[in-house]
């Protein structure tokens, strides 16, 4: 694990800990590298309640609730999805905050050509306060996951810097 992502899960572990708030994941492109950072450090069973891989649509309409007309009409890869994505984690888990990440990795995008390579959405947060972000640069399969699983991981961290209560000793 790089150095910036191990120091990140030690600081995510510090504010959840504190603030004794619990967090989930929904992973499709990144199949669980998010919540391996996420545990990274000890004592992460207090605050991570759990994860979701969910490659199939299926899937994300079935346990999370994502609208199956959206992903139709959208396809699976979009923002909206993401949202409901986080929406539907935090009610599964029974969890304050999620991260929830869809994209297309490589090699190939959305089957209409609609969606490119590369394009991968990232949602942080619980319902009444998402913040999302659009990765849209193909750097082959293995670097897309990586910068994806970074952002999404750095994204949590500020996300939480803002939203969680401080805490004298965080300081």
């Amino acid at each position: 694990m790089e150095l910036d992502l191990k120091l990140a899960s030690r600081e995510i572990n510090k504010i959840l800990w504190t603030s004794e708030k619990t967090i989930s994941t929904a992973e499709s492109c990144t199949a669980g590298r998010i919540a391996t950072i996420i545990t990274a450090a000890p004592g992460s069973s207090i605050y991570y309640k759990g994860g979701l891989c969910c490659y199939a649509e299926e899937i994300k309409t079935q346990l999370l609730g994502v609208s199956a007309e959206l992903m139709e009409r959208e396809t699976p890869v979009c923002e909206e999805v993401a949202r409901q994505m986080v929406i539907g984690a935090n009610k599964l888990f029974n969890t304050n905050y999620a991260v929830a990440i869809t994209g297309y990795a490589g090699p190939g995008g959305s089957p209409n050509g609609n969606v490119l390579v590369g394009t991968i959405w990232i949602a942080v947060g619980c319902e009444g306060n998402i913040i999302t972000r659009k990765l849209s640069e193909d750097n082959g399969r293995d670097q897309n996951l990586a910068s994806a699983t970074s952002v999404a991981i750095h994204m949590l961290l500020e996300y939480l810097r803002e939203a969680c209560p401080k805490d004298a000793s965080l300081q």
